[in-house]
């Protein structure tokens, strides 16, 4: 009974990720809007993310516009690319 519950939680936790990267990835504007890489990490909707999620954000700096974000959790990736068009990508590792 325990290893089901496990199993449950973890099929939960990543049905949770998986529909918060896909509102992301429907509305990026939403969610993508920054003026810094300090901006990225201060997002309240990061912790909206099952616990155990990690990012990690790169660029931004000096007024750039350009960025690249990496949100994951177990093996779930949401790539994010700014560089003028946003692209935001769901990987699933093995």
């Amino acid at each position: 009974m325990l290893r089901l519950n496990i199993l449950d939680f973890n099929h939960h936790q990543l049905a949770k990720f998986d529909a918060l990267a896909a509102k992301i990835q429907t509305d990026p504007e939403r969610y993508l809007n920054f003026d810094s890489v300090s901006d990225f990490y201060k997002a309240t909707w990061l912790d909206d993310f099952p616990s155990g999620t990690t990012w990690s954000c790169t660029g931004l700096d000096d007024g750039a516009d350009e960025f690249d974000a990496r949100i994951q959790y177990r093996h779930r990736v949401l790539k994010i690319t700014v560089r003028g068009d946003i692209d935001v990508s769901i990987e699933i590792l093995k």
